[in-house]
């Protein structure tokens, strides 16, 4: 198959993703190409069999740039397309406080690619998110806003600061794996 992996990353933690699954489609025996959403259209997808598109996540739902590249695409397009995102808060699956907090500033990229993929007939494949490492502004965005409590914000930021690591990039692997084995 051909694999076009797109993506928008400000801090570089998207673009790890973006290219780990790049390295695994390379690893299944895919033709791949790699790039940044500014070097690409929704018109130009249906050179490709598969798409992942990447993003960082911003104000709970994917990034303006990848939303644009999104709606770009025309209806009724013959790849198939995933989805995937970085995003600065915590795991969902960590507790019901970490999963409110997720699903209100992150659960709507999810939605976005699922809705998008529907709305325009594409066959989706599913989506992939894990945590990348806040840029100042969003760090003190979220210690103002959403993890206020000293001891709690101390935990996050310690742990947040670390990734992606190296098990959010076999993950990803392992995202890219399973959709191109099924696809």
């Amino acid at each position: 198959m051909k694999v076009l992996v797109a993506y928008f990353s400000e801090t570089g933690n998207t673009r790890a993703i973006a290219n780990a699954i790049g390295d695994e489609a390379r690893v299944q025996g895919h033709e791949v190409d790699v790039q940044t959403v500014g070097k690409t259209s929704g018109a130009r997808f249906s050179d490709y069999d598969m798409v992942f598109i990447g993003s960082t996540c911003h104000s709970a739902d994917v990034a303006a740039p990848v939303r644009s590249l999104l709606d770009g695409i025309p209806e009724g397009a013959t790849f198939k397309l995933a989805g995937f995102v970085t995003h600065a808060t915590p795991m969902p699956e960590d507790g019901a406080w970490e999963k409110e907090i997720f699903d209100k500033w992150t659960g709507k990229c999810s939605q976005t690619f699922a809705c998008i993929s529907a709305d325009k007939g594409i066959d989706y494949q599913g989506f992939f998110h894990c945590q990348g490492a806040p840029s100042h502004p969003i760090e003190v965005f979220i210690h103002a806003t959403i993890i206020t409590d000293e001891k709690r914000w101390a935990e996050y930021i310690d742990k947040v600061r670390k990734h992606p690591d190296a098990t959010d990039i076999d993950l990803a692997k392992a995202f890219a794996k399973d959709v191109l084995m099924r696809s």
